[in-house]
């Protein structure tokens, strides 16, 4: 696309923009009455019109059936709660490509990357005599899963600083390229007992070549795990498909499922019949067979057999009214706004000498995110952004987030942005 910097320019694509309805959908955030310029779906995405219903609805079954909304299925209660997981099988494989008895959403992110690790990293000797106990996995990754991997390789009694072996950035890009990590799969090979890494990085908002790396991890023997967390409903996904062994993910970002929502796992239908180990709970116990209340685990099919606890019916609640609209919408749809929109954001920003964007230009590297380097005054732009009713996102040091995302934001929206940003910096800032 060539773009041009004119708001009739901006108006004349959001009104050909076949996604432009769904923004009717949420809820945006105001700021004495006017719209703020959400661009901070990569950290919390906004709340759909029809979660209020959906919760309310779980609430109704709650107060009139008590705990026979567990079983009945009545005008009280559109779905027996105690099935309700199931509801949102179809949806989540149709967002992460895959089966849906290779999905299930449960829990919170970190806690099903522990749950994961206990099936999927096994310290072991091959059948050569070669110990195989590392992980692999990206420096600088999201701080939760680096402390999860420094935990499960101390509960083996082994080191991080020698079990843990991490993919840097190269110095003159900032960026982790696919080769680097193939090539880190390769030479560490005989002693990977599991590679575990975002699809999406959170800080640079780079997208690996997911498929590449899995089909390295697959050559080599070694089983490869995904965060999903910036990458779901951001990028179009296969993970059936790349063979990707399991992942996680949450879903409060770009699936919308409140603060806090509920997560889901992946994983993939080959580990199905293994029987792996892991750390068993009640509600993933074979479903016929649970209320015998008998001793000896026998795990449901497919990824219901790493479910732990009861589900939170009414996060739930949320979480199927959310990725019903990402669903709808489809990924594909969703995947070509978003080269637009980032396109035009990024098109905006490389007009100003200013800012320095560390995102990849390439589209195929990245998804909603561009995140800028703003070596003067970074925390300065950032609140003057603010206080414009623009939301974005401030990491340390120097790098403010910005996501446009194609479910609610528009293309006048980001030319409002680098409206903003061309007034900042024609007042002489402060060092």
């Amino acid at each position: 696309m060539i773009y041009k910097n004119t708001l009739d320019f901006a108006r004349q694509l959001d009104q050909t923009d076949l996604l432009r309805s769904y923004r009717d959908r949420f809820h945006i955030p105001q700021r004495n009455g006017q719209d703020l310029i959400y661009l901070c779906g990569n950290s919390l995405g906004l709340q759909p019109k029809t979660a209020r219903a959906a919760l309310e609805q779980e609430l109704n079954t709650w107060q009139n059936l008590g705990v026979e909304g567990w079983f009945d299925k009545t005008e009280a209660a559109e779905q027996p709660w105690l099935r309700y997981h199931e509801t949102c099988k179809e949806l989540l494989a149709q967002i992460v490509g895959a089966q849906p008895s290779e999905v299930c959403p449960m829990n919170a992110l970190t806690v099903n990357l522990h749950l994961l690790l206990a099936s999927f990293y096994r310290p072991r000797m091959d059948g050569l005599g070669a110990k195989k106990y590392r992980i692999l996995t990206i420096k600088g990754d999201f701080p939760s899963d680096q402390y999860a991997l420094e935990t499960h390789v101390k509960l083996h009694n082994f080191q991080p600083s020698d079990a843990i072996i991490e993919v840097a950035p190269r110095p003159d890009d900032g960026l982790i390229h696919t080769s680097d990590i193939q090539a880190a799969i390769a030479e560490y090979a005989d002693s990977l007992a599991v590679i575990w890494m975002s699809g999406l990085n959170y800080y640079t908002g780079q997208v690996y070549n997911m498929a590449a790396i899995a089909e390295t991890a697959r050559t080599h023997c070694v089983p490869i795990g995904l965060d999903l967390a910036h990458a779901i409903g951001n990028v179009p996904l296969r993970l059936h498909d790349w063979g990707v062994d399991f992942a996680t993910w949450c879903s409060y970002k770009y699936l919308n499922g409140g603060p806090g929502a509920v997560s889901g796992v992946f994983v993939h239908e080959k580990h199905h019949a293994q029987n792996l180990p892991r750390l068993a709970g009640w509600w993933g116990y074979r479903e016929d067979k649970r209320f015998e209340m008998t001793p000896g685990f026998l795990p449901a099919p497919g990824a219901d057999g790493w479910q732990v606890s009861t589900p939170n019916i009414l996060a739930l609640s949320l979480h199927r009214a959310a990725i019903a609209i990402t669903a709808e919408a489809g990924m594909a749809a969703l995947r070509q706004k978003s080269e637009q929109l980032t396109g035009f954001l990024e098109y905006i920003l490389n007009q100003l000498k200013e800012v320095i964007i560390l995102t990849p230009d390439d589209p195929n590297q990245r998804g909603c995110q561009l995140s800028l380097l703003v070596r003067k005054n970074g925390k300065g732009l950032f609140n003057y952004l603010t206080e414009q009713g623009i939301i974005g996102d401030w990491r340390e040091p120097d790098c403010i987030r910005l996501a446009p995302t194609p479910l609610y934001n528009t293309f006048e929206e980001v030319w409002r942005v680098g409206e903003a940003l061309k007034a900042y910096y024609a007042v002489e800032q402060p060092q």
